[in-house]
């Protein structure tokens, strides 16, 4: 299994990740609009497919450029204490909930919150899936709007942060904005390149041209080229006793 499976190698993949390395090229009118998002709703969204090195680089420069120090993550909420611990000590990432290899978290992600100061983080995921996405959707979407934490930027799956029905149910992101009718969805366009969830995994395509911008109406991010994030994984058999199932 080729993601890191050491606490000592993850701590080295974090402290050798370059979170100074990508600027955001954005279009006024696009940011103009992700500012109002965050004016009139409080919030925006940003949808990423889990596991690509280059995604806490875009929520650092989406921050920096948008003045927000708040940061809503699709993490396990039961990591919140351990994620304290590690921001303020730089350890706590011993608890299996990291470890899980699904993309969400990675070294990257880790490096990019201990760089941006004056952060403060909600972790919004409930816990183990039940089943029923809509369902899962809706107590996300409730942990977000119940923490009062705007101004913000919320991150989650891209299929979590779209602001319409889909064929998988309901979405997060359309009972936020059912909510918060001004809020907008940020969608990272990915072209050509690797990600790690579960396994490491390869596309190929094209995206809108790198930075944010408007496309079709909706507000995207275009990464041409992307790659595999450094991601925490043990095996299952692992997790399992570790975690008590």
């Amino acid at each position: 299994m080729p993601g890191v499976d050491t606490l000592d190698g993850l701590l080295r993949a974090v402290a050798e990740f370059r979170t100074d390395d990508y600027e955001l090229r954005a279009e006024q009118g696009a940011l103009d609009r992700a500012r109002r998002s965050i004016e009139e709703s409080g919030l925006l969204l940003l949808g990423e497919v889990h596991g690509v090195r280059e995604n806490p680089l875009i929520i650092r420069a989406l921050m920096r450029a948008l003045g927000l120090t708040h940061l809503a993550l699709e993490w396990p909420g039961d990591l919140k204490h351990q994620l304290d611990v590690y921001l303020s000590e730089g350890t706590g990432l011993d608890h299996p909930l990291w470890w899980l290899g699904d993309g969400r978290v990675t070294a990257g992600h880790l490096a990019m919150l201990k760089a941006i100061p004056g952060l403060s983080v909600t972790l919004f995921d409930g816990g183990m899936f039940t089943g029923d996405w809509s369902q899962r959707d809706a107590l996300m979407a409730e942990r977000v709007l119940t923490a009062r934490l705007e101004p913000a930027l919320v991150v989650a799956g891209h299929a979590h942060a779209l602001t319409s029905p889909t064929e998988l149910g309901l979405p997060m992101g359309a009972c936020l904005a059912s909510a918060r009718p001004s809020l907008e969805s940020v969608r990272i366009d990915y072209g050509t390149g690797g990600y790690y969830a579960i396994e490491p995994r390869q596309t190929r395509g094209y995206s809108a041209p790198d930075g944010l911008r408007v496309v079709d109406g909706e507000l995207v991010v275009g990464l041409p080229v992307f790659h595999e994030a450094t991601v925490p994984h043990l095996p299952v058999e692992l997790l399992r006793e570790r975690l008590g199932l």
